[in-house]
């Protein structure tokens, strides 16, 4: 939805225990991340963060109870998050794109949102594609 407005940009519908993620280029680091999260009863939940480099934006220290990794493809993840969110906030493609990802498809946020608008996802709003 549009934070400004809270007109309904695009609405998807998941199954409880679906899983969403949400990649980019960090603005400051100019890195790829890519943010896992779990949608349970209508509540949003980090599960995971997946990065290239270290730097700014990024997690330096990663607290107790959670795993890092070093992945085979050049990648780092941290797992063992579990973060209830009441809403994701962006700024639509600012310096890159940011990408859904849900069921294997993949969703331009650029091109659904256009770029520099504020949005919110919220569990309200879903996430089939319902619109």
């Amino acid at each position: 939805m549009d934070e400004r407005t809270g007109e309904e940009i695009k609405s998807f519908i998941m199954e409880d225990n679906g899983y969403f993620s949400i990649s980019f280029v960090h603005s400051v680091n100019q890195s790829p991340i890519e943010e896992v999260y779990q949608v349970r009863k209508n509540h949003i939940y980090l599960v995971s963060s997946r990065f290239k480099s270290f730097g700014a934006g990024v997690a330096a220290e990663i607290p107790e109870g959670l795993i890092f990794e070093r992945l085979e493809d050049g990648w780092m993840q941290i797992t063992g998050f579990n973060l209830k969110i009441d809403y994701l906030a962006y700024v639509v493609g600012t310096v890159s794109d940011h990408i859904l990802h849900i069921d294997r498809k993949d969703y331009s946020l650029r091109e659904l949102c256009g770029q520099n608008r504020f949005i919110l996802i919220t569990p309200a709003s879903g996430i089939e594609d319902g619109g």
